[in-house]
């Protein structure tokens, strides 16, 4: 290897547009390059402190390198010494932790000033444990100067039994995650009484990754903080921290049930920003019905990282999969042993499952310019603090913009230039993006879905609320409109007693226990090593059939195992490790009944509908595609029982006299329904916060409950999870995104980048990409304008209920 092709050393950070030039320099990868945006640096706007933070945590915070605060935080500190809740939602590495931290940290100094030695206390909240941990460290390091005014200690599952004690008694600023304060801190609150009735502060990080079901748990689990505090007598302020959001305030309050104040207006520097949107090449392979494959975004990904490591540029490739960054590792590693076999052991793999000190070696390394190229799933995105990368490579679209803008901030985090690449994915939704950058550049973050009226979640919150404290008519209006119809479902069933004023938790069991947060219905699956009975993992009942079906390929901690009996009686699924060359996708087959019909909407004499509906699915088959390429290997027949949802959904449907206008015929017409269905759930993640695999869909050229065609978008999740109805506010923009998605795409007949989908159940047949243009330009021809869209009424009780 020449020595000009050497690495340059650590601290040599070329210009982003050098660096693309260089990647692009290949045979035919120019073509591969759809379009570059280009984001100008920014300067920083200062503001002083508010004068009520104290003059040790001003001293303390200039101890760190930090003379005088960014604008942003300052007016954030302002509003929480006020005591308005207030969100921040500024970008990535925009001084969001310090913007709240100094006015704890003032309150915390205050309370250790009290007679009785406790003062005020305050609790913080991370999605995750690796972001609690990495703000311990943060918060420790600037406390330090303060003495033992700042008592900082982590509560999660990790916490040793006899450090608990410590954190509830002595601990005046916890930092916990939604699943214990759910479990374990709520339903023991007699325990935590001193620090609840001084609670000064809730923190909730990165509150934009609270949405769908899960964000829906969160909101009820604050709703019983918030009563259980009343209890006590304090009455929190609450200090939210978000990746640039649409309507930050809107969802915070969903989130707290608390008014709260929005900080958008970003004042900290910022360096330039080259981004490239690029589609990796047609191969020579064909997939179902013939239909051209695109080379995979991880193998385009991996020859990227490649040659960003041969050019000494820091760079981290996020993936979806665990799974994909082990392998993008993996390949980026033999192809730079071939130009130097120094270069392989600068490149690793980083992902959940790994232990505390593997991780923070990992980080170590690429702090000090050891490591140049990283391969990280969504657990380097939320707030681990990594600075001095150069480049970010994007591995397909990661589902929402707050998402594609968190990742690409991860480079250029100390006021350089950075270069951010999103490859796409032969996927509806990454193509569509890649054509149409205004849809990335030119429009704001999504708003958080998050719906905790939902029956299905609200249910066990007022059991556990119940529990912790006897509810009365009074707490009913904390819980949201559908609190009343649902206790008096719990009532029936016997969960909830009524005595005089109140209702109680009838059960000996723990009401907590009731449901997961972060998990669908129903008992979980285990995940058993066959040969040693060892306890791998669980799975969530409702995705145990088409993840750990006899013959899936499961993925836990880096290692593969085949499944090899899935034991449904038992809830248990037992593997076996394995390396197979190939991934599964389970197909199924569903069929759909609408119970209510909440909000309809006339299009011309085409109907836009939102409501309940019952959705039935089977898991039928399963199919192997090769690693690298994709290639479908085979497809194998399973025998499960079928299941049942009850959610929410939007559909539509179109008459006869709009088919005919459309010039489809009934021999075209599943076909035409069913491509326009399969589009439509890839383009959804555009104007909802969800994933592909969050939503489903149905199309019938003649619905017994509607006698029309009809196309059904649902939300996976019991009672729903906001998106539907989210399609429903926005359907007009939706669907006319997905006509030109199909219309874009340069295939004949329908391939994975328009109107195939990889977990159809029917073999993506029939599809009729030429026929769904027609029908979606007939469909729109009356569609409202969109802001003339009409949101549903306020939604009634439980599904069917």
């Amino acid at each position: 290897m020449a020595n000009d092709q050497l690495p340059p050393e650590a601290g040599v950070h070329p210009a982003p547009r050098t660096v693309l030039d260089r990647l692009t320099a290949g045979a035919d990868r120019a073509a591969r390059i759809t379009h570059t945006e280009h984001l100008p640096p920014r300067p920083g706007r200062h503001a002083p402190w508010p004068e009520q933070i104290r003059p040790e945590v001003v001293e303390a915070v200039r101890a760190a390198g930090i003379e005088r605060p960014w604008a942003h935080q300052a007016l954030t500190a302002a509003h929480a010494l006020r005591g308005e809740s207030v969100v921040v939602a500024t970008g990535t590495a925009s001084g969001k932790s310090l913007a709240y931290l100094a006015p704890v940290l003032s309150a915390l100094l205050d309370g250790s000033e009290a007679p009785n030695g406790r003062g005020a206390t305050a609790l913080y909240l991370a999605p995750t444990k690796a972001l609690a941990a990495d703000q311990r460290r943060a918060v420790r390091a600037l406390a330090e100067p303060l003495g033992k005014g700042v008592r900082p200690a982590v509560y999660d599952g990790d916490t040793p039994v006899e450090e608990r004690e410590w954190v509830r008694q002595y601990a005046n600023y916890a930092l916990t995650n939604p699943d214990m304060l759910h479990r374990s801190i709520l339903p023991a609150h007699p325990r935590w009484s001193s620090f609840l009735r001084a609670l000064r502060y809730v923190v909730i990080d990165e509150c934009h990754t609270y949405r769908g079901v899960f964000g829906s748990h969160v909101a009820q689990v604050l709703r019983r903080l918030r009563r259980v505090c009343a209890r006590y007598g304090s009455d929190p302020v609450f200090l939210l921290a978000s990746a640039t959001a649409s309507d930050p305030a809107t969802a915070a309050a969903r989130l707290t049930g608390v008014p709260v104040a929005e900080i958008t207006e970003d004042a900290s520097p910022r360096g330039e920003l080259v981004f490239a949107l690029w589609e990796p090449p047609l191969t020579e392979l064909h997939g179902e019905r013939g239909a051209p494959v695109r080379r995979t975004a991880t193998a385009e990904s991996a020859d990227l990282l490649t040659d960003l490591v041969v050019q000494g540029v820091r760079t981290v490739a996020f993936v979806r999969s665990r799974r994909g960054a082990e392998l993008i590792a993996l390949i980026a590693q033999e192809r730079l042993a071939a130009v130097d076999r120094s270069l392989p052991g600068r490149v690793a793999a980083y992902r959940g499952g790994y232990l505390p000190e593997e991780r923070r070696a990992i980080e170590h390394a690429l702090h000090t310019g050891d490591l140049l190229g990283l391969a990280a799933t969504t657990a380097l995105e939320l707030g681990v603090d990594v600075a001095g990368l150069d480049a970010v490579l994007l591995t397909g679209y990661p589902g929402t913009r707050a998402s594609l803008w968190q990742q690409a901030g991860r480079a250029g985090r100390t006021g350089r230039g950075a270069l951010a690449v999103l490859v796409a994915r032969d996927d509806p939704l990454d193509t569509y993006l890649v054509h149409h950058p205004e849809a990335l550049f030119r429009q704001p973050v999504e708003s958080t879905v998050l719906d905790p009226d939902n029956p299905y979640v609200l249910a066990p919150h007022l059991c556990a609320a119940a529990a912790e404290l006897p509810l009365t008519e009074a707490d009913l209006s904390l819980f949201g409109p559908a609190a009343p119809g649902v206790l008096t479902q719990l009532e029936g069933r016997k969960l909830l007693r009524r005595r005089g004023a109140a209702w109680h938790w009838t059960r000996r069991e723990r009401a907590a226990d009731l449901t997961d947060i972060r998990g669908g219905g129903g008992r979980p699956v285990q995940v058993v090593e066959e040969g040693t009975g060892r306890l791998l993992g669980t799975v969530d009942a409702a995705a145990a059939h088409a993840s750990v079906h006899e013959g899936a390929v499961h993925l836990h901690q880096g290692r593969t195992y085949l499944v090899r009996r899935l034991d449904l009686e038992d809830s248990v699924a037992l593997v076996e490790q394995a390396d197979p060359p190939y991934s599964t996708t389970a197909r199924d087959t569903t069929s759909i009944s609408i119970l209510e019909t909440a909000a309809e909407i006339p299009w011309g004499e085409a109907r836009l509908c939102f409501g309940s509906v019952e959705v039935t699915n089977q898991v039928v088959s399963f199919l192997r595609r090769r690693l690298i390429t994709g290639e479908i290997l085979g497809e194998s027949k399973l025998d499960l029982p079928p299941r049942t949802l009850r959610t929410r959904a939007v559909w539509w449907t179109v008459t006869e006299d709009q088919l005919d206008e459309a010039r489809i015929d009934p021999e075209a017409l599943g076909g035409a329904l069913h491509a326009a269905e399969h589009a439509s759930i890839g383009m959804l993640p555009l104007f909802a916060t969800c994933d592909r695999w969050d939503i489903g869909g149905v199309s019938v050229p003649l619905h017994p409950d509607t006698l029309l065609p009809t196309v059904f978008v649902y939300d996976g999740h019991p009672g729903g999870a906001g998106f539907a109805e989210r399609a429903f506010h926005t359907a007009a923009r939706w669907l006319t995104a997905t006509r030109e998605a199909i219309a874009a795409c340069e295939c004949d007949t329908g391939c994975p980048s328009c109107v195939q989908s990889p977990k159809c159940g029917n073999g993506n047949d029939p599809l009729d990409k030429r026929a769904a243009i027609r029908l979606l330009t007939r469909l729109l021809r009356d569609a409202p304008a969109p802001q003339e869209e009409v949101r549903p009424e306020a939604r009634p009780g439980p599904p069917g209920a």
